[in-house]
């Protein structure tokens, strides 16, 4: 099982936020999910970030990998 640390999109349309949530690559980007670990709201200013460090490394320890903008959103906040 691959699993992947990703952005799942909540909000209406055109007013995006999003919810950092582990789950597995093959299910859909709004689908189901294994935990929630996070949030980002790109929109208010300035975004707001808000992920639980401690579970993102366990889930990278285990062999989770974050996507290209996750990845980007814990190197500028300082999780990785």
């Amino acid at each position: 099982m691959a699993v992947k640390i990703r952005l799942r999109r909540m909000g209406a349309k055109k007013a995006p936020f999003y919810r950092i949530v582990v789950a597995d690559s093959r299910f859909p980007r709004n689908g189901r999910f294994i935990e929630e670990i996070g949030y980002y709201n790109p929109l208010q200013e300035p975004s707001l970030f808000k992920v639980d460090a401690d579970k993102a490394k366990e889930w990278i320890a285990n062999g989770a990998q974050p996507t290209d903008t996750v990845k980007a959103l814990f190197k500028k906040n300082g999780v990785l």
